[in-house]
């Protein structure tokens, strides 16, 4: 663990090794943190904003330190590429895209630094001047979720660090290796001692510590809705801000007037992309009744023909899940979806290729004869599990869209751009792709609506989540007022 600018071990002196989720094989054994280490990290981060050093150094200074990170990053790509692909079995193509996609958002906000030089307001009152100005919220503890280790922790430390606060990270504790990684360059790039802290350990007890310790003045946190309600309630405890974002239950909502070939291409990536452990994915698949069966024929054709393997072989489409537990809870999923009613019609089992079993693989999945009622479509299952209902009009699709406690994103495949626009003022989600599916990028803010989150990453609201704001107003001529006489 990185903790006041040392390298550390925990105070417990336990460890935990780290699996391939491809072939099981340990890759690295890492320190296992818990309150107390948490704690320690804490302490400094309070001092280091509370001296000031960080927090007064000129914005532009704090850029020029978090673009050297970007550079650094891009230095580095093959190696942190490696790193992910080995930590969560992605590909190594969706990897190097991953950091090609990390170090332009830590450029993003290095250029956003020095451009908030605050707001001068025309004040009510005669001769008084009365500005606004953003500075940092302080202390900023930031955890990550194993999906997409560094891409989420670059999302979170770059506004942090550019809004002049101090922070601890804490990455999932079975994808540690890049933030390890990342947090060397943040060392090698300059930023001062207890700015940046890097603790290890479960999210019950590191984590649990980041969110209800009096001493961390926001808390950021990427992963599931019941975690997300603990930390909740744990920051309510000095009323800390909070930023969530807790993942969605996605629908693709697919018109008959659509682009075919392209819409089933893309209901394919849009689900099935590292193997659906993605928040954003579209799992929920909302096709107009004319075009139904056609779809889904097609779908289930296309999906048999999806390559599973290692990550690092050029030929492999989707690696494996991410754990033996995370499988586990797929298959259950799997199960109650045939007990609720709906149709398999493509997976809903382990591969039987002998050079797979080794892994956490799990083959892509469709399930038919859906709707809203059914368990499996309303919670997010977090795997290669498509879900498709039916609709007969455009107020139905609406309807069905909607018609969840998630809100994160979504996408409208039609040729007519007025219907398009109809549907997406009426869609409750943060993102909505008109004829796309999964573009994202550093300038455009990411969130969701509902349960799916708090606040707001990326973009300039990505930024303001990690700074207060202060109206500062002064009088040109102050005299006495007189009201006590």
């Amino acid at each position: 663990m990185f903790i006041n600018g040392e390298w550390v071990e925990s105070h417990s002196g336990h460890k935990r090794e780290i699996l391939n989720p491809y072939n099981q094989e340990v890759i690295a054994v890492v320190t296992e943190g818990d309150h107390e280490d948490a704690r320690r990290a804490i302490a400094a981060a309070r001092q280091a904003f509370d001296q000031g050093e960080w927090r007064n150094t000129p914005a532009n200074i704090r850029g020029r330190l978090v673009l050297k990170v970007a550079e650094l990053i891009e230095r580095d790509k093959e190696e942190l590429a490696e790193l992910e692909t080995l930590d969560t079995g992605k590909t190594i193509i969706e990897s190097r895209a991953d950091m090609d996609d990390i170090a332009e958002v830590f450029r993003y906000f290095a250029g956003l630094a020095d451009k908030d030089g605050g707001e001068t307001i025309n004040s009510p009152i005669p001769n008084s001047k009365s500005r606004i100005v953003r500075e940092p919220v302080g202390v900023c503890g930031q955890i990550t979720p194993w999906n997409y280790p560094l891409l989420q922790a670059a999302w979170k430390l770059a506004p942090a660090l550019a809004a002049g606060n101090t922070l601890i990270i804490k990455p999932s504790e079975i994808t540690p290796l890049t933030t390890i990684k990342v947090t060397e360059l943040m060392e090698e790039a300059g930023i001062p001692k207890g700015v940046v802290n890097l603790i290890l350990g479960p999210g019950a007890t590191a984590g649990y510590e980041l969110a209800i310790n009096k001493n961390v003045d926001l808390i950021s946190f990427t992963g599931g809705l019941e975690t997300g309600r603990k930390i909740m309630k744990a920051a309510s405890e000095n009323f800390k801000k909070i930023a969530l974002e807790l993942g969605g239950k996605n629908p693709n909502i697919i018109f008959a007037d659509c682009d075919f070939e392209t819409a089933v291409d893309q209901a394919l990536n849009a689900v099935y992309f590292h193997g659906g452990q993605v928040c954003s994915a579209g799992a929920r698949l909302i096709v107009e009744d004319t075009i139904h069966d056609q779809f889904v024929e097609a779908l289930v054709e296309r999906v048999k023909r999806i390559q599973l393997g290692n990550g690092f072989d050029d030929t492999t489409q989707s690696g494996p899940l991410i754990s033996k537990e995370h499988r586990e809870q797929v298959e259950y999923y799997v199960a109650l979806g045939k007990q609720e009613g709906a149709k398999l019609v493509a997976g809903g089992e382990r591969p039987k290729d002998p050079t797979l079993q080794n892994g956490f693989f799990f083959l892509p999945t469709i399930f038919t004869e859906c709707d809203t009622n059914m368990r499996i479509v309303q919670e997010e299952v977090f795997g290669p599990v498509l879900t498709v209902e039916c609709f007969s009009s455009e107020e139905e699709a609406i309807m069905l869209a909607n018609d969840s406690i998630y809100g994160l994103a979504g996408a409208v495949w039609t040729n007519n751009i007025t219907k398009a626009e109809r549907v997406v003022s009426e869609l409750r989600m943060g993102t909505v792709w008109i004829n796309d599916y999964h573009p994202y990028f550093a300038q455009a803010p990411w969130g969701g609506y509902k349960q799916s989150g708090i606040g707001r990453e990326l973009g300039k609201l990505g930024l303001e989540e990690y700074t207060e704001v202060k109206h500062v107003f002064q009088n040109l001529q102050p005299k006495p007022v007189d009201w006590f006489k």
